[in-house]
C-alpha cells in the first residue's frame, strides 16, 4: 500500500533526521542584533580589514565609474552639470551615505541649501543660482526619526519618518535642526521586515549583522594558524628525577637551568647537544596540512554571503586552471549595477534635478534620462572592435538614409566615451552637416522632405 512522501525524512529509532533525539535537533538560531551595538560596529570596522572591505568595496564600486547623460540637454549644460557634480563631490558624498547605510543599517544624505529652513518641505521651485552647496552624509545615530509623526502622503516613503531630528553636533548645521524627509536621500544596509523595522526605529541592518558568526569563525581560524606557527618545532627533554630537582631547587635547579641555556645556544646544524646517559631529547614537527582548506572555506562562506568574489574580497587570484576570475567579477559587477538601479537611480533623479535648478537655474527637461556607466573596463582590443561595429552601423545607417548625417555624427561621439574615437567631434561639425544638403543624384529620405504653399515639396537638409 503507497504512503505519502512527507516532506522531511526521520528515522526515531536510528536517531536520524530533525525532531529526533540527535545534537541538530536540539541547534536553532539566536538573536544577536549587534547593529544596534554602535561601538563594536566601529571598533569591527577600524580593526578588522576584512569588515572594512566588505562596507567599503560595494560603495566604492558603486560610485567610482559615474552616469553617463541620454537626455537632450545642450551639450554646454550637460558639461555644466557633470563640472557641478565635480566641484560638490557628489559622488564621494554619497559613497560615504553607502558605506555608514551598509556599516550602520542606516545613513542619510542632506541636500545643502544655503538660506533654506531645514524642517521646511522641499520646493524645487524656490531653488535660485548657486543654491546647492552638497550633500552632507548622517549616520543613523546621527539622528532621531519622529517615530510618532510619519508619512501619511500615498507614496514610496508611504510610513516613513517625516522629519529627523540632529542629536549630535554638527558643524555645517551649527545647531540642532529639524530636517524633513524631502531634503535627504535615505539608504538603508539589509531591508528588515515590518516588525524587526519598527525594533530599529524604521532604519535596516548591518551587513555585519548576517556574516557576524563567519567572521569569528574566519578571524579564530587565522589566529590559531598564526599561532601554531610558534609550536610547529616542539623539542622534548625526559630529565631523570626532574621532579626532585624543580622541588629541591638550590645547586640542582640552577645547573639544568644552565644546561639548557647552554643548549640553546650551542645547538644547531652544526652543534653537539650534551646529554647524560639517562636522558632522553627528542623533536615533534607539526604539520600544517588542512588549514589551507579550512581558511578558504570559511573565506568563501564570507565570499558568498557578502556577494562579494575572492579576487575582489580577499584580492587572490582564483584557483584551478586557466581560471581568472573574470567571470566573478562579471557576476559582481552585475549585482552591484542591479544595487545601482534599485538604491542610487531615485536618490540621483532629486539630486539631479536640485543640481540643476541650482546651476543651469531651470529644472531637468522632460524625458529627462541617464545611465550608469559600465563597471566593467574593456580592454584596447574590445574598444577596438565596439567601435569598428558602431561605425560601420552608423554607416550603414546614413547610406540607407536612416539616419542624417549630423544624426550619425551625434551617435559617433556619444558613443566615444565607450569607444575612444568621435572625441573632438564639435558642434559646428554636427550644424554644418545638417545644414549639407544631400547629393544631386539621391532622392531626400520622406522625413526631410516637406510640402510647401503651393502643393509642391520643399527640400530640407
Amino acid at each position: 500500500m503507497a504512503k505519502p512522501t512527507l516532506d522531511s525524512f526521520q528515522n526515531f529509532q536510528a536517531a536520524l533526521g530533525i525532531g529526533a533525539s540527535n545534537q541538530i535537533s536540539n541547534s536553532t538560531y539566536g538573536f544577536n542584533p549587534i547593529t544596534r551595538l554602535r561601538i563594536q560596529l566601529e571598533w569591527m570596522y577600524r580593526g578588522s580589514w576584512l569588515v572594512g572591505m566588505a562596507v567599503d568595496a560595494p560603495a566604492d564600486d558603486m560610485t567610482r565609474a559615474g552616469i553617463e547623460l541620454e537626455t537632450q540637454l545642450d551639450p554646454q549644460d550637460k558639461e555644466a552639470l557633470q563640472a557641478a557634480i565635480q566641484d560638490l563631490q557628489i559622488w564621494q558624498s554619497l559613497n560615504q551615505v553607502i558605506k555608514w547605510s551598509r556599516l550602520y543599517g542606516g545613513a542619510l544624505g542632506y541636500l545643502m541649501l544655503d538660506g533654506q529652513d531645514p524642517e521646511s518641505p522641499l520646493n524645487l521651485d524656490s531653488i535660485a543660482e548657486g543654491q546647492f552647496k552638497g550633500i552632507m552624509p548622517i549616520d543613523r545615530w546621527m539622528v532621531q526619526p519622529t517615530l510618532a509623526d510619519l508619512i501619511s502622503d500615498l507614496g514610496p516613503d508611504y510610513g516613513l519618518p517625516k522629519y529627523y531630528d540632529l542629536v549630535q553636533y554638527e558643524p555645517t548645521l551649527n545647531y540642532w535642526p529639524r530636517i524633513h524627509h524631502s531634503r535627504v536621500v535615505r539608504m538603508v544596509g539589509i531591508e528588515l521586515p515590518f516588525n524587526q523595522k519598527i525594533t530599529e526605529n524604521y532604519w535596516g541592518e548591518s551587513v555585519i549583522e548576517r556574516i557576524y558568526d563567519r567572521l569569528v569563525a574566519f578571524d579564530s581560524t587565522s589566529a590559531g594558524a598564526a599561532q601554531l606557527v610558534y609550536k610547529a618545532h616542539l623539542r622534548i627533554m625526559k630529565v631523570e628525577g626532574l621532579r626532585q630537582i624543580i622541588a629541591a631547587g638550590g645547586p640542582a635547579m640552577a645547573g639544568l637551568t644552565a644546561q639548557l641555556a647552554n643548549m640553546r645556544q650551542t645547538q644547531a646544524n652544526e652543534g653537539i647537544t650534551l646529554l647524560d646517559t639517562t636522558d632522553e631529547f627528542e623533536a615533534q614537527q607539526y604539520s600544517f596540512a588542512g588549514l589551507s582548506d579550512m581558511m578558504l572555506q570559511f573565506g568563501q562562506q564570507i565570499s558568498g554571503a557578502w556577494q562579494i568574489p575572492l579576487v575582489r574580497l580577499f584580492g587572490q587570484s582564483p584557483g584551478g586552471l586557466n581560471s581568472t576570475g573574470d567571470s566573478d567579477l562579471r557576476t559582481y559587477y552585475d549585482h552591484l549595477a542591479k544595487q545601482q538601479e534599485t538604491s542610487l537611480r531615485a536618490p540621483l533623479v532629486k539630486i539631479l534635478d536640485v543640481a540643476s535648478r541650482s546651476t543651469l537655474g531651470k529644472p531637468l527637461p522632460k524625458g529627462f534620462r541617464f545611465r550608469f556607466n559600465p563597471l566593467w573596463l574593456v580592454t584596447e582590443k574590445e574598444r577596438a572592435d565596439i567601435a569598428a561595429s558602431t561605425t560601420d552601423s552608423v554607416i550603414k545607417a546614413v547610406e540607407s538614409s536612416v539616419i542624417s548625417p549630423a544624426t550619425a555624427l551625434k551617435e559617433l561621439r556619444q558613443q566615444s566615451h565607450l569607444t575612444g574615437v568621435f572625441t573632438n567631434i564639435s558642434d559646428e561639425e554636427i550644424e554644418a552637416a545638417d545644414n549639407r544638403p544631400p547629393p544631386a543624384d539621391v532622392d531626400p529620405p520622406e522625413q526631410f522632405v516637406k510640402p510647401n504653399a503651393l502643393g509642391g515639396m520643399n527640400q530640407e537638409a
